[in-house]
């Protein structure tokens, strides 16, 4: 990769065309940004998609808090996995964890099979993991192409060790994006310290 690659996480059609006009390689589409970020809904994809050259990853997360679901809302997260699918999203952003803090990769095999063919992100449930490691290991098994992280930190700076380390471990076989506390100021100390390229800023 020669370039940096540059995600802006964004919740209305105004920060999209911002973000585009910014230089943004990809849009992260979300709702609700600032508590963290929910499945937006289908009409601003719409106008989003209609309206935006670059490409458009859409988070799937049916609520603010923590990422263990019941049934009923892991229901929700198959049902907008396949509606962004077929609308023509470019990508998918999710995370599903067991109470023990591990990777549920059973139910993220399941939601990756309702929109065959498009990348996938790991979002920063990624970050809430018991072994960071491990959960490196079944996100590759999986087939996920991106884990977004700050290094189990508040912000990517903070868990720049870790961050290294992981670079270390993927050894090519998965993207790593940093996010979190990311800003033009700082990316190539990032870099620097860690061999990442891609980022994730809003």
């Amino acid at each position: 990769m020669d370039q940096w690659i540059l995600e802006g996480c964004v919740d209305s059609l105004e920060s999209a065309l911002a973000a585009q006009r910014g230089g943004a390689d990809r849009l992260e589409l979300c709702g609700n940004l600032v508590i963290g970020g929910t499945t937006p809904d289908t009409c601003l994809f719409r106008q989003v998609r209609q309206q935006c050259r670059i490409k458009v990853n859409v988070l799937i997360r049916p609520r603010f808090g923590d990422f263990c679901y019941s049934d009923s809302e892991f229901e929700c997260i198959l049902d907008a996995a396949r509606q962004f699918h077929d609308l023509g999203a470019d990508g998918i952003v999710i995370g599903v964890l067991r109470p023990d803090g591990s990777l549920d990769e059973v139910r993220m095999a399941q939601i990756m099979a309702q929109a065959p063919g498009l990348p996938v992100t790991l979002h920063r449930a990624f970050d809430q993991t018991a072994d960071p490691f491990a959960a490196l290991e079944q996100a590759v098994e999986l087939g996920v192409t991106t884990i977004l992280t700050s290094g189990q930190q508040a912000t990517c700076l903070e868990g720049i060790d870790l961050l290294r380390s992981l670079v270390t471990q993927a050894a090519g076989r998965i993207e790593l994006m940093a996010g979190a506390g990311v800003s033009a100021g700082n990316l190539a100390q990032i870099e620097q310290k860690t061999g990442i390229r891609s980022y994730h800023l809003s």
